[in-house]
């Protein structure tokens, strides 16, 4: 599940123009999953949107399985949007840390893994929560000069409170 390339940068040290455009690559693709947490957190339906391409999918399946959820798999950006916004405006307060970001660059293409912790509770009491720690599997494609999330796979190692309460 993990991206595992044995070094950050993939293009020789020497090649400064490379580094460069690499380097900026993955600032661009890190930055999209930040878009995709931070839109959450802010109920933001613009800067959520901005992480995905118009066909996205995101499955949810294999993180709500722990728990006993079922949700369906979310396609287009229009569909993940509106479901998630939905789901927690006015309802559920959120922040998502994203952390051990790895990316793999192909051409116009890349992959991006990492975990990231992401706190739920509901809005009128706080005391009814879900923090998950989750691995996310992410593959991107380049939108001229940023990168949008194409596919979103999120599994979850460990959680703790009540995810039915937040989820369903």
């Amino acid at each position: 599940m993990y991206v595992i390339d044995g070094q950050a940068v993939a293009v020789p040290a020497a090649d400064t123009d490379a580094v460069v455009g690499e380097l900026r690559d993955r600032a661009e693709i890190l930055d999209a999953l930040y878009r995709f947490a931070l839109g959450q957190d802010l109920k933001d339906k613009d800067l959520l949107a901005s992480a995905f391409a118009a066909d996205a999918e995101l499955d949810f399946r294999p993180a709500a399985a722990r728990w006993g959820g079922r949700p369906p798999v979310m396609i287009g950006r229009d569909t993940i949007v509106t479901t998630i916004l939905a789901m927690f405006t006015d309802r559920v307060d959120t922040t998502h840390q994203v952390t051990n970001p790895r990316i793999a660059v192909d051409g116009d293409t890349a992959r991006l893994t990492a975990l990231v912790e992401a706190q739920h509770l509901l809005t009128a009491d706080h005391g009814t929560f879900a923090l998950l720690k989750n691995p996310y599997d992410v593959e991107l494609v380049r939108d001229g000069q940023r990168w949008t999330v194409r596919r979103m796979r999120i599994a979850n190692t460990w959680y703790t409170g009540d995810p039915t309460a937040i989820f369903g």
